[in-house]
């Protein structure tokens, strides 16, 4: 950072400008790692899918902008890699991470790491589809903490009211 602000402010700062920046991604991009288990596979021709119980509502990202996020299997089975969509539970063309992906061949049960979440997962985490927020771990070294629980749904509706007009 300050390599990239000592070639920038000289330019800048003779102009007048009041330049702003929003760093997330630079910043934590890195940091957050979404970790989601595999509730099933599913071969349909030539096409290979792995389902995992995270979902576009989790980390939205590959959804909107396509963007990569590199996947690690947090175990290994051996064997060959196969192409394969990671894909999300939600009933939805867009509900994906990772589109012909050359993954070790992975099962129902398989946890598997997305990495580069840090930025932007948790904020444009939803609740579509009636889907509790995930919970978050911060790690520190050997340590960690839960340092926001998983919703539930109840809290998903607790804020609905029914006006008394539709009682």
């Amino acid at each position: 950072p300050s390599v990239y602000a000592a070639t920038l402010v000289p330019i800048l700062q003779s102009t007048g400008l009041r330049v702003l920046l929003e760093p997330g991604r630079f910043i934590v991009g890195n940091a957050g790692i979404l970790v989601t288990r595999v509730e099933y596979v599913k071969r349909t021709g030539k096409k290979n899918f792995v389902i995992v119980d995270a979902a576009m509502n989790d980390l939205i990202r590959p959804a909107f902008y396509d963007s990569y996020h590199e996947i690690v299997p947090l175990s290994t089975r051996g064997g060959a890699r196969i192409s394969s969509d990671v894909v999300g539970p939600i009933c939805e063309s867009g509900d994906y991470f990772a589109k012909d992906r050359s993954l070790p061949k992975l099962g129902e049960g398989d946890c598997i790491a997305l990495l580069s979440a840090g930025a932007y997962g948790s904020v444009m985490g939803s609740n579509y589809n009636s889907r509790p927020l995930a919970a978050e771990v911060l790690v520190h070294g050997t340590q960690s903490a839960l340092v926001r629980e998983r919703q539930d749904v109840q809290e998903i509706w607790s804020g609905e009211r029914l006006p008394a007009w539709l009682k």
